[in-house]
């Protein structure tokens, strides 16, 4: 059974994730600001507490709740903030409080668990379609998709300099899925995919996926948005 951090875990994808591997036994920390909905599932090998990726300070608490674990085999950066606002309305406060979560916030997950994780790990990092270079862009987006775009490049450059060590690093640009972030950021619209059907795609990947890929970037999506 491999022992699992996911962040973002409160609602949609990340909430389905821990009810999966938790089901097949797996040891999972939960992070999420709201630890309220984990906390109600009251599953024995699931662990949370409020963190925000946000805030120095609470990367302390996971050092703490991960020292007695041998090692970590799985991390998924799932967390994300969405600002879908005009551009020239956004200010750079907004601005900046999208990268503190989705690429400062990641950056900073990766580095405190790495020294738990061996050749075997897997790091798997969620992005979206609208960082990938040429893929259909949409007005609003620019602070999220960019911050996606980033944590793209990072995994690429992690790949590269862990490759003699481990772990692996990949990550995952998903389409439309029908979520409340979605909701948010194309209202009224339907995805074709289900929070259930991705988490139970990524929680194979994450177990399985280091096997064939390292420094990769999959396009999971079959409709933009």
């Amino acid at each position: 059974m491999a022992n699992v951090i996911i962040t973002g875990t409160s609602r949609g994808i990340g909430f389905e994730l821990v009810k999966r591997f938790a089901e097949e036994g797996h040891q999972v920390l939960a992070l999420s600001r709201n630890e309220k909905p984990i906390e109600a599932l009251n599953l024995p090998n699931v662990t949370t507490f409020s963190f925000d990726l946000g805030n120095p300070q609470d990367f302390t608490k996971v050092e703490e709740a991960i020292s007695s674990w041998k090692s970590v085999d799985v991390l998924i950066n799932n967390a994300g903030r969405l600002l879908n606002k005009p551009f020239l309305e956004t200010t750079a406060k907004e601005f900046e409080a999208v990268y503190k979560v989705n690429v400062f916030g990641v950056a900073e997950m990766t580095k405190t668990v790495l020294p738990m994780m061996g050749k075997e790990g897997h790091v798997v990092t969620i992005s979206s379609m609208g960082g990938v270079q040429g893929s259909v862009k949409f007005p609003g987006l620019s602070a999220y998709s960019s911050s996606k775009g980033a944590v793209i490049t990072m995994t690429e450059l992690w790949a590269e300099e862990f490759k003699e060590t481990g772990p692996s690093f990949n990550v995952l640009a998903l389409g439309a899925v029908q979520t409340e972030m979605l909701a948010e950021a194309f209202p009224g619209y339907q995805a074709p995919v289900t929070a259930v059907q991705m988490a139970t795609y990524i929680k194979d990947f994450a177990l399985n996926g280091h096997q064939l890929y390292n420094g990769k970037l999959l396009q999971v999506s079959n409709s933009t948005p």
